[in-house]
């Protein structure tokens, strides 16, 4: 791992010179009433944070660290729509459900755009390729591609079946399809851009931890909020935030690297390979940004530790030569802890007198999450259920 150990431990996003200068929130060192309190600042709870301001409630929002130093910063910036939901193989989600989660997705897509522009939200469609691009290196990888190209295959037919505009994809990167209703950004920009916008109408905190949630009140390192309504809306660490949730979900980390600019324009928007499990995009600097590896060593990445470690930068840096077509040299490398359930669904349920829980919806693709957050403040101010393909109960 040469090229990965002399990288810096540093986000890539963050030195995306369209970041807007970001000034910081205040820590919360007193005691707040409010209407609602959110838990999280990421791209989940800004959104329940918008959701209830837009019902003329007084807001509260608190975040451990920076806005978007967690997952909600550290992803692949992938705005698809459902993610590995999509591809129920297992039947977990009925196909009218599938459906219906694809254009939920989609609205708040157009939600994403509306609020923030096409400057932060790129409407630059999506790829999903089967197998990293070149040739096969072995007789498993081979055989494994010839499967995901039927799959890839049978997703496509089914979106096709709820119109959407798919185009088949065979080209220097592979075999897929392209959906151009999906997009690609910068996650940390999308953070920036809502938390600005919303700082005129909630009290936003950050680096202020919550040590404590129950009915009624938030208690963190320095002060409490005081709030009837409750949203905890994170996805990294979510079983160690919520106790009750630690027997349907999981923490994973989920480790990214950036590569020094590839002289050619390799990727013409934001792609996913194998399944989902690497993703890349290219950002205008003609950096890569690329993560993945999860699967080739799942029992060390069910870890709560968020260092990047040598075994999946080694793959993820070979994922990256394979999608420059071109050795590459890595400049970043870094970390995120996320949440998974087994059957994949994003529980959005109750675990207290007004406070609702959501999270767990990692490798659905940056827009499950808001909607999860959205179904939240529903259930937990207005007693409504979440649609059929959130998880509801314990």
């Amino acid at each position: 791992m040469s090229n990965a150990s002399a990288a810096a431990h540093a986000v890539a996003w963050d030195s995306d010179p369209a970041l807007p200068d970001w000034h910081g929130l205040p820590t919360l060192e007193t005691t707040v009433h409010a209407d609602a309190c959110v838990v999280g600042l990421g791209g989940s709870g800004l959104a329940a944070v918008d959701e209830l301001t837009g019902r003329g409630l007084s807001v509260a929002g608190i975040d451990a660290g920076r806005v978007a130093a967690g997952a909600a910063g550290r992803n692949g910036g992938i705005l698809s729509a459902g993610g590995a939901l999509l591809r129920d193989g297992d039947g977990v989600l009925s196909p009218d459900l599938r459906r219906d989660l694809y254009r939920d997705c989609l609205t708040e897509l157009a939600r994403l755009r509306e609020q923030l522009g096409e400057a932060v939200i790129r409407p630059t469609g999506t790829l999903r390729l089967a197998g990293l691009p070149g040739e096969p290196e072995d007789a498993a990888e081979a055989a494994d591609r010839a499967a995901e190209v039927i799959d890839v295959a049978a997703e496509a037919a089914v979106l096709r079946s709820w119109d959407v505009p798919i185009e088949d994809y065979d080209g220097p990167l592979g075999r897929g399809f392209y959906n151009p209703e999906t997009a690609g950004m910068n996650p940390v920009q999308r953070a920036y851009g809502l938390a600005s916008r919303l700082q005129a109408r909630a009290q936003l905190f950050e680096h202020t931890r919550a040590t404590a949630v129950q009915a009624g009140s938030v208690t963190t390192e320095h002060g409490q909020v005081q709030a009837p309504i409750i949203i905890i809306a994170v996805d990294g660490r979510l079983p160690q935030l919520v106790p009750q949730l630690a027997r349907i979900a999981h923490t994973v980390r989920l480790q990214m690297l950036a590569t020094a600019p590839v002289p050619r324009q390799r990727l013409p928007c934001p792609a996913s390979f194998r399944r989902g499990y690497e993703w890349a995009q290219q950002d205008r600097a003609g950096r890569l940004l690329v993560g993945g590896g999860r699967d080739r060593f799942l029992q060390d990445e069910t870890t709560t530790n968020e260092e990047p470690t040598a075994q999946i930068q080694a793959w993820i840096t070979r994922a990256a030569a394979r999608i420059a077509s071109q050795p590459v040299v890595a400049t970043h490398q870094w970390a995120a802890s996320v949440s998974y359930t087994q059957d994949r669904r994003a529980p959005v349920v109750l675990v207290d007198d007004g406070v609702a829980a959501c999270g767990a919806y990692s490798g659905s693709g940056n827009l499950v999450g808001p909607l999860a957050a959205r179904a939240a403040v529903r259930l937990a101010a207005d007693g409504t259920p979440p649609p059929g393909y959130f998880r509801s109960s314990l």
